[in-house]
């Protein structure tokens, strides 16, 4: 069963950037990947989400402003992402969801804090 591991989480100013991995343990190729994230209070929320055919989808809060790719050869997810604002801060999650049997795996999560 396929481990996921993030990384690239920190504290970055209103405005900044900041860049996401997820690595993987086995290849992602049969998995959706996708970046969700939870800020304190709230429930777990979808960020975006990225197939093997390199079909993209974001919530609309990020639309224009995350990116979302993946590296099949290297089993590995990133979520890049511009113009952070303070209600970006939040643990951000990546997720593998089989494309056959929906069986999820999730990350232990990396947390991002966008303040000044």
């Amino acid at each position: 069963q396929v481990q996921l591991v993030e990384s690239g989480g920190g504290l970055v100013q209103p405005g900044g950037s900041l860049r996401l991995s997820c690595a993987a343990s086995t290849s992602i190729f049969s998995y959706v990947m996708g970046w969700y994230r939870q800020a304190p209070g709230k429930q777990r929320e979808l960020v975006a989400t990225t197939t093997s055919g390199v079909r993209t989808g974001y919530a609309d809060s990020v639309k224009g402003r995350f990116t979302i790719s993946r590296d099949n050869a290297n089993n590995t997810v990133y979520l890049l992402m511009n113009s952070l604002q303070p209600e970006d801060t939040a643990i951000y999650y990546c997720n593998a969801r089989h494309i056959f049997s929906n069986s999820e795996i999730w990350g232990q999560g990396t947390l991002v804090t966008v303040s000044s």
